[in-house]
């Protein structure tokens, strides 16, 4: 299979003709081999406009999706970008070719090695990959100027919020109650955080930011 030409078809089918119009993000997209990322015997699908199973409740997100969430996040060169739920470090090669660092928060320690494995066979040198709750986010290395939330949740947690820089974004697809989600724009200004549905969009959830708390007796 001719992955360069799929990629090529992948940008001017699905994401050239679907209003993304930020030539950066546009780049990227084309830039980076998507087949690397999945599992060999999915490599044929990978260029499809559909989410790709990885096991332990991480995908690939759709590429319409995940252009969508690029270009509402308006990556800066300058910017650091927390990537949570960089499962095996597609989402976060493509974000190093829009930011000056990205943090790669994984919490499968063998998908984090995974991807860092693999970011570093294509001298991806501006990512560093860390394993950790995604619902804690990463304080150590914020704040960020943009932080992108690799599946759906229910509702975007305080934590990842207040790892947000003054003027930084958080995307993420939230999920109402009613199963519908929406891709939400979450923009800080100080200590006011002001939010923005920018579109509709069904993807696979972490199961991470579902999960109800235990209790302990």
């Amino acid at each position: 299979m001719n992955y360069t030409a799929a990629r090529h078809n992948m940008v001017e089918n699905q994401i050239r003709t679907n209003r993304i119009t930020n030539n950066a993000v546009v780049a990227a997209l084309e830039s980076v081999p998507r087949e690397v990322f999945v599992p060999k015997q999915l490599r044929g699908v990978a260029y499809l406009d559909e989410d790709i199973d990885l096991g332990g409740g991480r995908y690939l997100l759709e590429p319409l999706v995940f252009a969508g969430f690029l270009q509402a996040a308006d990556i800066k060169p300058g910017d650091v970008v927390l990537d949570v739920g960089c499962a095996t470090g597609y989402s976060a090669a493509v974000l190093a070719r829009l930011a000056s660092t990205v943090v790669a928060l994984e919490s499968d320690s063998e998908l984090a090695v995974r991807a860092g494995a693999l970011l570093a066979g294509l001298a991806v040198d501006n990512v560093a990959v860390v394993s950790g709750p995604l619902v804690e986010g990463d304080a150590t290395h914020g704040p960020y100027q943009v932080i992108v939330v690799e599946g759906a949740i229910p509702q975007v947690p305080d934590k990842l919020l207040h790892q947000l820089a003054d003027g930084g974004r958080l995307i993420a697809v939230v999920t109402a109650e009613s199963g519908m989600g929406r891709a939400t724009l979450v923009s800080r200004i100080g200590e006011v955080f002001s939010t923005r549905v920018v579109f509709d969009a069904s993807i696979h959830a972490l199961p991470e930011f579902h999960r109800r708390p235990s209790f302990v007796f």
